[in-house]
C-alpha cells in the first residue's frame, strides 16, 4: 500500500540534517580555520585526505554495524544524531583547547564518523520505504529526500551570512541552530525506523564482496565518484574563488545561496522529468548542462557577479538533477540485490565522502603552491591557478562522468 506523499516530510527533514552536517561542512569550515586560526591550506588539505583514509576503512564497518544494530535502530541513530550535534558544536562553537589543526581534526573524526552511520541507516530506511511506494517509488523518496538535501545545504550556506549580521560569533548561532534541527530531525523520523526496518530471513544479509562483485553497483558508485567531484571542488573553492577572481564585496553569501536553492527547486522538477522520460536521460540532461553552464566560469573577472549569478542558477539546476537521481538509481538497484541495503550505503558514504577529501587534496597543495593567500592580494599566476581549480578541472571531470554513464545500460524506470 503506497503512503499518502506528506507522511515523507519527515525524509525532508532529516536529509536536510545530514546535508547540513556535510557539504557546507567543507565549504566553511577551511575558510573559517584559516581565517580563524591562520592554519595552512596544505595542511587542511592533508588532514581532510587522511581522514578519508580513515572512512576507507570505517564506513564498510558501519553499514555492518547497522545490520547488527537493525532492531534498536531507532535508539541507535538517536545516539549517533547526539554526539554529531556534539561535534559541531565542538567544531565551530568551541575555541580548540589544543593545537587548532588536531582540534578541527578530532572534530571531523566524530562529526563524519555519526555523519556516515546515520546517512546508512537513512537511506537503507529508505529503500524499503521506496519499495512500499511501489512503481517510480525511489524516484518519488528520492524527490523529498534531496529537496530537503539541497534546502539544507541553502540554510547552512545562507546562516552565518545571516548570522554574521544580527551576531559577533555567527558560527556559535549555526552550530547551535544544527542543534535544533537535529533533535527535531531526529523526532521527525523516530516512527520510520521501526515501521519500515529489515526483517532478516536465512541468508538474506548481502555480503559486502557481493555489493562489490556486482558489476552495475560498481559502475554507479565510480559515476558517483567521479560525477560528485566536481560538486565537491566547486563548493570547496566557492568562498575563495568569489572573494579573489570575482571580489564579490560582500555577495558571495547570497551568490552561495543562489546556487544551491536552485539545485533545491529544480529537485521535484528532475524527479518528474525522471518519471516520465526515464531516470538516466533526466539524469544526462541534468549533467550536461551543469558541465555547459559552468564551462563560461573561466571567462569571468572582477564584476562579473550578475553573470556568475546566473550561472550558479543554471549549474545549481544541474546539481539538483546528480543529488536526486543518482542516489535514486543506486537505490533501485540495492534494493533488486538485497532486503536491507545498509553494507551498499556504507559504500555510498564513503564515496561521497572520497570526493570532498579528493578535492581538497588536490586544490588546497595546489593553490598554495601558487603563491595563492586568502584574504590578500595575489599575483596573476596565483589566480590563473584558482580559475582552473574551480572552473575548468570540474567541466573536464563532468564530461568524464557524463561519458560514463552514457555508456553504461541499465533498465530504465518511467513510472
Amino acid at each position: 500500500m503506497s503512503a499518502a506523499p506528506p507522511r515523507l516530510w519527515g525524509y525532508s527533514l532529516f536529509g536536510g540534517l545530514l546535508a547540513m552536517a556535510g557539504l557546507p561542512i567543507y565549504i566553511h569550515a577551511p575558510h573559517f580555520y584559516v581565517s580563524e586560526y591562520a592554519v595552512s591550506l596544505a595542511a587542511l588539505g592533508t588532514v581532510l585526505f587522511v581522514l578519508r583514509g580513515l572512512d576507507f576503512l570505517q564506513d564498510p564497518m558501519l553499514g555492518w554495524l547497522a545490520e547488527r544494530l537493525n532492531p534498536v535502530r531507532g535508539l541507535a541513530v538517536a545516539l549517533a544524531g547526539v554526539v554529531m550535534a556534539g561535534a559541531m558544536l565542538m567544531l565551530f562553537a568551541i575555541p580548540p583547547l589544543f593545537a587548532p589543526l588536531a582540534w578541527f581534526a578530532v572534530a571531523l573524526v566524530l562529526l563524519f564518523s555519526c555523519y556516515s552511520f546515520l546517512t546508512i541507516c537513512f537511506y537503507a530506511t529508505g529503500v524499503a520505504r521506496g519499495d512500499r511506494l511501489g512503481d517510480g517509488g525511489h524516484v518519488r523518496l528520492a524527490g523529498w529526500r534531496e529537496t530537503g538535501a539541497l534546502l539544507g545545504v541553502c540554510l547552512a550556506a545562507a546562516a552565518p551570512v545571516v548570522l554574521e549580521r544580527l551576531m559577533p560569533a555567527p558560527f556559535l548561532g549555526f552550530s547551535l541552530g544544527f542543534v535544533v534541527i537535529t533533535f527535531a530531525a531526529l523526532l521527525a523520523m523516530r516512527a520510520e525506523w521501526p515501521r519500515f526496518r529489515y526483517r532478516p530471513e536465512a541468508g538474506a544479509s548481502l555480503p559486502m564482496r557481493a555489493v562489490l562483485g556486482d558489476a552495475m553497483a560498481r559502475r554507479l558508485l565510480l559515476i558517483a565518484l567521479v560525477n560528485a567531484t566536481p560538486v565537491a571542488i566547486t563548493s570547496t573553492l566557492f568562498l575563495f574563488y568569489a572573494d579573489a577572481v570575482l571580489q564579490a564585496d560582500g555577495w558571495e553569501g547570497a551568490l552561495l545561496i543562489l546556487l544551491f536553492l536552485s539545485a533545491a527547486v529544480s529537485a521535484p522538477l528532475w524527479a518528474r522529468l525522471a518519471r516520465r522520460l526515464g531516470a538516466k536521460t533526466a539524469l544526462l540532461s541534468g549533467m550536461a548542462l551543469a558541465a555547459a553552464s559552468f564551462a563560461f566560469v573561466t571567462t569571468l573577472g572582477p564584476g562579473d557577479i550578475a553573470l556568475f549569478a546566473l550561472i550558479c542558477v543554471i549549474s545549481g539546476a544541474g546539481i539538483g538533477a546528480d543529488l536526486t537521481l543518482l542516489p535514486a538509481i543506486f537505490s533501485r538497484r540495492m534494493a533488486e540485490l538485497t532486503p536491507d541495503a545498509a553494507k551498499g550505503f556504507g559504500l555510498w558514504a564513503f564515496v561521497t565522502k572520497a570526493t570532498l577529501a579528493l578535492a581538497a587534496l588536490m586544490v588546497f597543495p595546489a593553490l598554495e603552491l601558487s603563491g595563492f593567500e586568502a584574504g590578500a592580494e595575489n599575483a596573476p599566476a596565483a589566480l590563473t591557478t584558482l580559475i582552473l581549480l574551480y572552473a575548468a578541472l570540474p567541466s573536464a571531470l563532468k564530461g568524464l562522468a557524463i561519458a560514463l554513464l552514457a555508456l553504461t545500460p541499465f533498465k530504465e524506470s518511467k513510472a
